[in-house]
């Protein structure tokens, strides 16, 4: 009867996380885990005989994460086996919902130049728009604001632009 219970709170801890977690790449937890630890990006790699340059796109999300991977860094670090895919699985769902959702600017008007460290598909448009609203009105042309501004609304700019200046001026 107590392993019952012993792995119904576990199931419950583990779900919270997850939830905490859901929809944010695997590579921003990895990068998180790596820098908690004091370690280096290049030799935690080689320690996994992996190349530097695979877990460097995986921290910038500009590659998934895959099974042999995961079960890797998830033994090295301990981790509940699965839980980096898992993190994968909801990380596509949110993107897929984004893709459906069709809600963002028209990315035609904003040059790539702009989001150079990212992809603009991938972009929460939501939940990112306060560093999307400071980049561009930080480094956008006058194109580039008048369509964000167009898709947030003056009064969002307004509100994140004055907290912006706010938090830097202090």
């Amino acid at each position: 009867m107590n392993t019952k219970i012993n792995n119904f709170v576990y199931f419950c801890v583990m779900n919270n996380q997850i939830e905490i977690l859901k929809g944010i790449h695997p590579g921003l937890f990895l990068e998180h885990e790596i820098k908690r630890r004091g370690l280096k990006k290049g030799d935690f790699a080689r320690s996994i005989n992996e190349y530097p340059q695979t877990i460097v796109a995986i921290i910038k999300g500009k590659r998934r994460m895959n099974t042999r991977l995961a079960m890797k860094i998830e033994k090295v670090f301990g981790l509940e086996e699965g839980f980096l895919m898992i993190l994968q699985v909801y990380y596509d769902i949110s993107l897929e919902k984004n893709r459906k959702k069709k809600n963002h600017p028209d990315t035609h008007k904003l040059r790539p130049v702009l989001f150079w460290d990212t992809d603009m598909d991938f972009i929460d448009w939501e939940k990112q728009k306060r560093a999307v609203i400071k980049r561009v009105f930080k480094m956008g042309n006058e194109q580039e604001k008048d369509e964000i501004t167009r898709f947030y609304g003056r009064e969002t700019i307004n509100n994140i632009l004055r907290n912006y200046v706010t938090e830097n001026s202090l």
